[in-house]
């Protein structure tokens, strides 16, 4: 059955993602180069050094000093994290770090998979879309009066970074 957009907004709603965007796309199914997955590794390298810019999002990750430089570094993906397609290769989506995101692979990536399954066989699909890089639920990002001494600390070795590759 073809979800309209409140149906789908309540399907994700009820998988814990009340606050994440979705948009409608008519799969356009699509040959996969045979070397897809060289280029994605790549590209997740690449998408991997624009972090620089989710400092804030990141904080909120609770991300040892190690996994949290080496994301920025773009050297490794820490435990329980994905990245994901926006809008999958084989439904004509890009090779491109626009089209990428990350998110925590339990539950979130976990429960995109069972909103997008849900979804299986209809002539257009909504698909997760949230409006930065990395989908932190709303309810996650937000710290208490007294600040965060994580956030803090981490916005100091972002600034820090970014001073050294000359993008402040």
């Amino acid at each position: 059955m073809q979800l309209n957009k409140s149906a789908a907004e309540k399907l994700i709603a009820d998988l814990g993602m009340d606050d994440m965007p979705i948009v409608q796309v008519r799969p356009c199914i699509t040959p996969v180069d045979s070397d897809w997955f060289a280029k994605y590794k790549l590209l997740v390298r690449e998408f991997l050094g624009t972090l620089s810019d989710c400092v804030e999002e990141l904080a909120f990750m609770n991300l040892s000093q190690d996994e949290f430089m080496g994301l920025l570094t773009g050297r490794t993906v820490p435990p329980n994290l994905s990245i994901r397609f926006r809008v999958p290769l084989v439904w004509g989506g890009d090779m491109t770090t626009a089209n990428l995101f990350m998110c925590r692979t339990f539950p979130h990536s976990h429960n995109m998979d069972k909103f997008i399954i849900a979804q299986s066989g209809n002539d257009a699909v909504w698909l997760p879309n949230p409006k930065k890089k990395i989908y932190l639920p709303v309810h996650t990002a937000t710290g208490g009066a007294g600040g965060n001494a994580t956030e803090d600390r981490l916005a100091q070795m972002a600034a820090q970074i970014a001073s050294e590759r000359g993008l402040d």
